[in-house]
């Protein structure tokens, strides 16, 4: 059963899209709502949902913020009011858009594209970097300010009883459990309280994948992908034994290789 989340800051219009939705395709699973940007992303994180609807305009982050940290993890579909001339954008992208308001036969055009979209495995199958220059474009047709990210450079990790200041270039990968996030380098492993999710947003993704809830990885430290005798897709890490699950919303990372 698919699965999707709706992000839209006006009770109203979420539940007009959840209820249009229901009838023109039953079998889609809503399984959570977001009234801004900072939710939504929490959602994806927790459900890792086939299909997030976005509203662009938002509080706190808007909808191309958001889909600037989801990237590649849920395939986007931006819920928009603008007319056919602003869309233009969208229809030179993988992405897909509603229309505000959400009118049956219109929704059913856009539900029928996601649909060969699933269907063909192609939801998504952009890489962070591609996903990045299509929002940037985005955003500057729709007249938004694509922010300037700052991401992190350093990290600050307990190694036994010293305090390290780690460049995140020399790290192979993040891993979380319930309390703490291990970092771990060529050298040595270190420890944070910070979790994945909010690493995912201060990382530079051209750096650093997601490949899983718990884990980012180093894409220069990357050595291979195999497969165990469960079938579960494995990154192999260069000069390390370690060998870490890829979720199956992260498999299309590594079609390519």
């Amino acid at each position: 059963m698919p699965t999707a989340i709706i992000a839209d800051d006006e009770r109203l219009m979420r539940d007009q899209l959840r209820l249009r939705l229901e009838q023109i395709w039953p079998e889609l699973d809503i399984v959570g709502e977001a009234k801004n940007g900072d939710e939504a992303i929490e959602l994806v994180q927790q459900h890792e949902p086939d299909f997030t609807f976005l509203d662009i305009r938002m509080p706190g982050k808007n909808g191309i913020e958001a889909a600037q940290v989801i990237g590649t993890q849920s395939h986007i579909v931006f819920i928009t009011a603008y007319d056919q001339y602003a869309v233009e954008a969208f229809e030179q992208g993988a992405v897909d858009y509603v229309l505000k308001p959400a009118e049956p036969a219109r929704l059913s055009l856009t539900v029928e594209r996601l649909k060969k979209r699933l269907n063909a495995n192609q939801n998504t199958n952009n890489t962070p970097n591609d996903m990045s220059a299509m929002l940037s474009q985005i955003a500057q047709k729709m007249g938004i300010a694509a922010p300037a990210t700052q991401y992190l450079k350093w990290i600050q990790a307990s190694v036994g009883q010293q305090i390290r200041l780690i460049p995140v270039e020399e790290i192979l990968f993040f891993k979380s459990d319930e309390k703490y996030t291990s970092v771990q380098t060529a050298q040595y492993e270190a420890l944070i309280r910070k979790p994945v999710r909010d690493l995912a947003e201060e990382l530079n993704p051209e750096l650093f994948w997601q490949i899983h809830r718990s884990t980012l990885v180093n894409v220069n430290a990357i050595d291979g992908v195999t497969r165990d005798i469960r079938g579960r897709h494995l990154v192999l890490i260069k000069n390390n034994s370690t060998k870490l699950e890829v979720s199956r919303s992260f498999i299309h990372l590594f079609k390519q290789m």
